[in-house]
């Protein structure tokens, strides 16, 4: 081999994290993968393509340029999963934390701009300290730079963050930018100011866990959809995910083989959901009854369990499913329900996915609480995700649908294409107790035996409304049919519309309630 070649291989070699048994074992002893093993990992296997792997700073400042800085934080590139083509970049925190600097943000705004051209999903592995100080101002610019882009591919491409370490600052926004984040514990943690500043602002003594941790971010903010014990899980979380998502949004999601039925008969419902609208029951049993091959892919589960949001499949084809929950806080929708579920509906509109929602609930939850924390312009994203999709909308009422919840849950107002009820369905505007001493106030405060006449005029307004049939003949149920077929009435009823037309006035963009 010649010199030049020989330099040349040497010379990329160098590049690589694998070459640095240092910096490597650095990364194990924290129980961490390298940059270069996360992508590895992710990949098919030989699939993956470095690109701009030579990119270097040209910062003067404080003797940077003389540091040999070997990827610059950042490795970029793309590759296959499950054969279709991903772009993914890595922070790399063996190179001056993972810090961004000038050079960084050069390698991941070229793999973004591929990927948008391409029209191909984007994965990060997230894992850095956040803008390089010693670049200055060009370093805000790459942080800048980035969630600008993050926010122009929102909505073409799919993209997915995982946090596989300390993510502070800009590198925290990166990942709140995108569609999905899996959080791996107890490694991955997001943070806008770490302990020691907040304690120095606030005076306030606190942990990276509990500002930051899978904890919180699974359970409290709802930040991260899905919290996961390994890196391994969360690439096998990223991989199954994308399995479900078309590649950006001018195409539908993939089809997979018809293996389960589509006329399979599901009479187990019947049993699953009390004829008692006072009891409870979990609505995830209804669901892993009625997709294919009882195989559910739920989003935020420990998050405002009081809804339930994920994507399935039915007849091979991609659906997301959203769904009141009785078994918690008797499936009220409070404000954490709202967000979860508006930014799942308004998920899967962008790519063509069409919407299942299950409806057992007896409205808005109540509460100077609810109300002090915005639950009126929380609750109106609800309302507003649901009118503005464009994808088929399918609701099912299993059970209570009253007031203005009968809205949220995409009523056929909401632009449903199909309003299908159980003979258990109940729409109304309230319960039957509480309309009836509204409506019968006055024969109720008149009877001898008021308790009598409360049961009376109750069951009077139940037979006349707390039912389907009204809903029904009014047109606003398209049909009542019997739980054993729900699984096929679904089916046709998404592939009668799946070509369905949207018909919106010409406009910029809307003016959703943030």
């Amino acid at each position: 081999m010649s010199d030049i070649y020989k330099e040349f291989h040497e010379k990329r070699e160098a590049l690589k994290l694998k070459n640095n048994p240092k910096r490597v074992q650095k990364m194990h002893d924290k129980g961490k993968l390298t940059a270069e093993e996360r992508i590895e990992h992710f990949f098919d296997d030989g699939t993956y393509t470095e690109l701009k792997p030579w990119t270097k700073n040209r910062c003067a400042d404080f003797g940077l340029n003389e540091k040999d800085l070997g990827n610059e934080g950042v490795l970029c590139g793309y590759g296959n999963v499950y054969g279709k083509p991903v772009f993914a970049y890595a922070n790399d925190v063996t190179i001056m934390g993972g810090s961004m600097g000038e050079a960084g943000r050069d390698k991941i705004m070229n793999c973004f701009e591929k990927a948008i051209e391409a029209g191909y999903p984007m994965v990060s592995f997230n894992d850095a300290a956040g803008a390089r100080i010693q670049e200055g101002v060009s370093a805000l610019h790459a942080y800048c730079s980035t969630f600008g882009k993050t926010s122009i591919a929102s909505g073409w491409i799919p993209q997915i963050s995982i946090i596989a370490g300390t993510c502070a600052g800009g590198t925290a926004y990166c990942a709140a930018l995108t569609d999905f984040i899996i959080q791996v514990n107890p490694i991955g943690k997001m943070f806008i100011t770490g302990p020691a500043v907040i304690e120095s602002v606030t005076g306030e003594k606190t942990t990276f866990d509990a500002i930051g941790g899978g904890a919180v971010h699974g359970q409290i903010t709802g930040l991260s959809h899905f919290v996961v014990n390994s890196e391994e899980e969360a690439f096998a979380v990223a991989r199954r995910l994308l399995s479900f998502l078309p590649a950006n949004s001018k195409e539908k999601p993939p089809k997979y083989a018809e293996n389960d039925p589509i006329d399979r008969k599901t009479p187990e419902i019947r049993d699953v959901i009390p004829l008692s609208a006072q009891k409870s029951f979990n609505v995830k049993d209804v669901i892993l009854s009625f997709v294919d091959n009882r195989d559910f892919m739920e989003i935020q589960e420990n998050f405002a369990k009081n809804m339930v949001v994920g994507l399935a499949r039915m007849g091979g084809e991609t659906v997301g499913i959203v769904a009141n929950q009785p078994n918690v806080m008797a499936g009220c929708i409070d404000v954490n329900a709202s967000w979860k579920a508006a930014r799942f509906v308004r998920f899967c509109d962008c790519y063509n996915i069409p919407i299942i929602t299950l409806a057992d609930t007896p409205g808005y939850m109540p509460g100077v609480s609810q109300e002090h924390n915005g639950i009126i312009r929380n609750g109106a994203k609800l309302l507003y995700a649901y009118s503005e999709a464009t994808v088929p909308k399918i609701t099912v009422v299993l059970r209570k649908d009253y007031g203005g919840a009968y809205s949220a849950m995409c009523g056929k107002g909401m632009g449903a294409d199909f309003v299908l009820a159980l003979p258990t369905g109940e729409l109304a505007i309230m319960g039957a107790e509480g309309a009836a001493k509204i409506v019968f106030k006055h024969e109720i405060e008149e009877a001898e035996d008021k308790a009598a006449k409360m049961a009376e005029v109750s069951a009077k307004y139940k037979d006349t409304f707390l039912n389907p049939y009204k809903g029904a003949e009014y047109g606003i149920v398209d049909d009542i049919i019997d739980p054993e077929d729900m699984r096929s009435r679904i089916i046709s009823s998404i592939r009668i519309i799946r070509n369905k037309k949207g018909n919106l006035p010409y406009k910029k963009h809307s003016n959703i309630p943030l």
